[in-house]
């Protein structure tokens, strides 16, 4: 199960061999962002972080008449834990999501089982038929998947890609130490242990030679999750990337004369203003153009790579890839 941690209160330490310190690694796991997500959308945004997301993902999930029942009654709110099958750590250090759900809909039925509050109903289900009922689930994290973080995946990516090469970086110049003195405010380092503030355990847990897995999450702000105390899978935790303030700002960026050079000036103009997902209409009328001159130019840019297309209901968006990311960012 998957512990969520607070500010202030107990005191978990885990402690580091050499060994724990050599095995520590970095992943992205898509499958935790769906998970992660849906807390979210279900009221777990007390702050406010993702309120341009979810004002522009439920409706169109809404659209998309999409039944998240399978999934969201594994996902109570508030959050104690989460079952540790939903969301097993990464083995790779960037799994596509179709990898992931493949591992999930392989779960071996003793693994099915779940001491989050809230969450026993939906388990209970999935045992009266496992393998049934992890392919209906794995469909369902794959339709929302593609309505709700697909068109945001390569800006999410990127600030994940950001976040672990200034954690390397640290890594290199001052070994665990400097890694983990800005990690988050809940961590501390001391003398080969790593003290976090958490909300549901305390004392002291070794990771027995397995190191730990460090998982950036867009989603879990300004909490951080772990799991330390399974046999199944490597000790984690999920903390939040620097610069996540940043992440649902919609001001397009600016576009440079050298790109405007390769591209055209109005490819470079859209491909600028897709900071956020955006359909052709809607990009018609930012900029000026009609709505098939539009489509004929993001027709160009999905051919080269730099934008995908996601259908949302009757509704097609387009978003920037990886590719096309780095290229407007100047990368």
């Amino acid at each position: 199960m998957r512990h969520e941690p607070r500010a202030a209160g107990d005191t978990l330490e885990i402690e580091f061999s050499a060994e724990d310190v050599a095995r520590t690694r970095f992943a992205i796991s898509p499958l935790w962002e769906v998970v992660a997500s849906v807390r979210v959308l279900k009221g777990a945004d007390e702050h406010g972080m993702h309120r341009r997301w979810t004002e522009q993902v439920r409706p169109r999930l809404a659209a998309a008449r999409l039944d998240l029942e399978p999934l969201s009654r594994l996902i109570a709110v508030p959050t104690a834990g989460i079952p540790g099958f939903l969301v097993p750590p990464p083995t790779t250090p960037q799994p596509a999501l179709e990898v992931e759900l493949a591992a999930l809909r392989a779960t071996p039925p003793h693994l099915l089982r779940t001491t989050s509050p809230g969450a026993e109903a939906g388990v209970a289900a999935l045992r009266e038929d496992p393998g049934r009922g992890l392919d209906r689930l794995a469909e369902v994290i794959a339709g929302y998947w593609e309505v709700a973080l697909a068109p945001y995946w390569p800006r999410i990516l990127t600030l994940f890609e950001s976040d672990i090469l200034h954690r390397a970086r640290r890594f290199a110049e001052g070994g665990a130490r400097r890694l983990f003195g800005d990690l988050d405010p809940q961590l501390t380092w001391d003398s080969g242990t790593l003290q976090m503030a958490h909300r549901c355990i305390r004392g002291v847990r070794r990771l027995d030679g397995r190191g730990l897995l460090l998982v950036p999450s867009a989603f879990v702000w300004p909490r951080i999750f772990s799991t330390l105390d399974s046999e199944d899978w490597q000790p984690n935790l999920r903390y939040p990337p620097r610069g996540l303030g940043t992440l649902w700002e919609q001001r397009s960026q600016p576009y440079s004369d050298a790109l405007a050079g390769v591209l055209g000036r109005t490819r470079a103009l859209l491909l600028a203003e897709l900071a956020a997902p955006a359909s052709t209409t809607d990009l018609a009328r930012r900029i000026g153009l009609s709505p098939g001159g539009v489509s004929q130019h993001l027709t160009a840019l999905r051919a080269a790579g730099l934008v995908n297309a996601h259908r949302t209901g009757r509704v097609v968006l387009y978003a920037r890839t990886s590719v096309g990311e780095a290229l407007v960012s100047g990368h």
